[in-house]
């Protein structure tokens, strides 16, 4: 790792077995001048438990990215090597770290991946819901009228969709998601590579605003509604028939709904072309 500019590694760790650490990935969090660190104290404990003595680490979090950034295109010009990790898993994904990244490209500094552990990929292998075309919505928003537009969205894409919750919200945000989306086939994914990891399969009929006893935070994969892209073209043939049968579009929705299975008015109007709609 020894070039005239730094390096900005982006580093994948453990979700929770340290075993998934990867050899490069130990390498590089060894030799790095700085290991930028979500939370220092978890890092630390992590590094301790994997016998990594860091050089330097640094707190790294969205309170003080827009602060730090400076500091660490400044360790880069230098020629130092700089990674940076996140709680758990594949940093920036719905962790900081996009703004550094893209500041470092901007100025001319390399930026590198080092793969690994990802809560996301882990559950869509092993949710056994179709894992592909996938979207990701990061975090929900708390407010329920945001989360319904954003699965409302999303919904109407016909793929499968993938997102991260805390244990005091899931049940709430399920309510949205079945509001938006009509009853899906989901699967909450917990604790994942951990001792007590747990997928539990169901609808989000089943879970929709239900006090569920899950701990820690909750990756969630709903599928598409009726199974996807052939969901998607027989959505489209029933939103025609009705259109030529007349009526505004919400009520051309509203009458598409009553006929398939899965979906919901809001999420066939936004399947509507734009110049259609009120």
């Amino acid at each position: 790792m020894d070039t005239e500019n730094g390096t900005l590694f982006i580093v994948a760790t453990p979700l929770g077995n340290t075993r998934d650490l990867s050899p490069r990935a130990a390498g590089v969090l060894a030799e790095a001048a700085v290991v930028l660190a979500e939370d220092t104290r978890r890092t630390g404990l992590l590094l301790k438990a994997l016998g990594i003595a860091a050089r330097r680490l640094v707190s790294f979090h969205e309170h003080n990215e827009e602060a730090r950034t400076p500091q660490v295109l400044g360790w880069l010009g230098e020629g130092r090597e700089v990674a940076l990790v996140s709680d758990a898993g594949t940093p920036l994904l719905a962790d900081p770290g996009y703004r550094l990244v893209a500041a470092a490209r901007q100025a001319g500094f390399g930026v590198s991946p080092v793969p690994g552990p990802s809560a996301i990929l882990a559950a869509l292998s092993a949710a056994g819901i179709a894992p592909y075309p996938f979207a990701f919505l990061g975090f929900p928003p708390r407010g329920r009228a945001q989360a319904e537009a954003l699965f409302t969205r999303f919904g109407a894409t016909g793929a499968t969709l993938v997102f991260f919750e805390r244990k005091n919200r899931i049940g709430d945000t399920l309510a949205a998601a079945l509001a938006a989306l009509g009853d899906r086939d989901c699967v909450l994914c917990r604790e994942l590579t951990k001792t007590f990891e747990e997928f539990v399969p169901g609808r989000l009929a089943d879970f929709a605003g239900k006090d569920l006893e899950l701990l820690g935070e909750v990756t969630v994969v709903v599928g598409p509604g009726g199974g996807g892209r052939s969901a998607d073209d027989e959505a489209r043939r029933v939103l025609a028939e009705e259109a030529a049968a007349g009526g505004k579009p919400r009520e051309v929705a509203r009458r598409a709904a009553t006929r398939l299975s899965g979906w919901t008015a809001k999420a066939l109007y936004a399947m509507l072309p734009v110049r259609e709609r009120d």
